[in-house]
Order: structure tokens, then sequence, then C-alpha cells
């Protein structure tokens, strides 16, 4: 019985977790904290904007949408290049800012540990 409950649990769960729409972007020409926090209060001001985040040592770039909101690839291209960087590598992936987040900061532990 445990079982069959979990495993609804989880599948009333899994459709979510793929509803979930972040552009993920590598950025060139972030070489300070304070280009950073800038590129980040752009996406933070956007009205579509369910959360951001900003690397400076990876320079991944993303922005998580709200449900049922949009953003199109060129629009997001655009607030990082009218923030003065250039994308070079833009991608739209069904994971949180969240586990982004989480995904950068192994792979820097990992990297760090060398």
């Amino acid at each position: 019985m445990k079982k069959l409950l979990v495993t609804l649990m989880l599948s009333a769960m899994t459709p979510a977790a793929f509803a979930v729409t972040t552009i993920k972007a590598e950025v060139n020409g972030m070489v300070c904290a304070f280009c950073a926090k800038g590129i980040e209060k752009k996406l933070n001001s956007l009205p579509q904007k369910q959360a951001a985040f900003v690397d400076l040592k990876s320079r991944v770039v993303a922005l998580q949408l709200k449900d049922g909101q949009e953003v199109s690839n060129d629009a997001f291209s655009k607030v990082i290049q009218d923030a003065g960087y250039s994308v070079s590598k833009l991608e739209r992936v069904n994971q949180t800012v969240d586990a982004i987040q989480a995904e950068v900061a192994k792979a820097e532990q990992k990297t760090g540990s060398k």
C-alpha cells in the first residue's frame, strides 16, 4: 500500500517537473562580480521571470520562466547584449534555476579539487 501511495505521489509530481522552462546561456565578457550583478539585475526586472541565476566563474546565465510565460531567444539575447555582453551558447532546458545552480556548484567543486 505504501509503495502504491509513493508511486502515485511521484507520478503526480513528474509532469510539473517537466513543465519548467529555463533559458540557459553561456555569456562572454563577464569579468567581475559587478558584471554578473548587472546581468542578474536586468533578468530580475523581466515580468516573465520566475528565477534568475548568473555565475561569473562558469559564465552561465539562466532565466527560469513563470508558468505560461514566454521570452523568445532573441529577446533574451538582447537583454544580455544591452547589458554589454555576448551570448555564445543558448539552450532551453527543463530544469529549475536551483538545479542548474547545483550543477554549476558541483562542477566547480570537482575542478577545484584537482
